[in-house]
């Protein structure tokens, strides 16, 4: 699936999200999130390498668990995208593949 693709099903996801809490969708809010999702996946990341409690639990259930928080991380990276007008293929392109340029 492309970026721009999973950039709508994002926002549309999001939107279902706002609803159901009657919770604003702004910059702030999503921004918020992000944060919050960074900290989940970091969280799930030392469980999975026995780093924290909750260490004990089954491997494939820590591996799906940052599994599950990244893909939270990614949404709501591309919900704040959306909201800021950015398309981040071409800012990662931009930005990152630069590095790959031939000489």
């Amino acid at each position: 699936m492309d970026i721009a693709t999973l950039s709508a099903r994002a926002v549309a996801v999001n939107r279902l999200y706002v609803e159901a809490f009657g919770v604003e969708r702004d910059g702030l809010f999503l921004l918020g999130k992000l944060s919050e999702e960074a900290g989940e996946v970091a969280g799930a990341y030392l469980k999975l390498h026995g780093r924290a409690r909750g260490s004990d639990a089954a491997p494939e259930a820590l591996r799906a668990d940052l599994a599950a928080e990244m893909a939270d991380l990614l949404g709501f990276l591309l919900c704040l995208a959306a909201e800021e007008g950015v398309d981040l293929a071409t800012a990662f392109e931009e930005k990152w593949g630069r590095y790959l340029e031939a000489p």
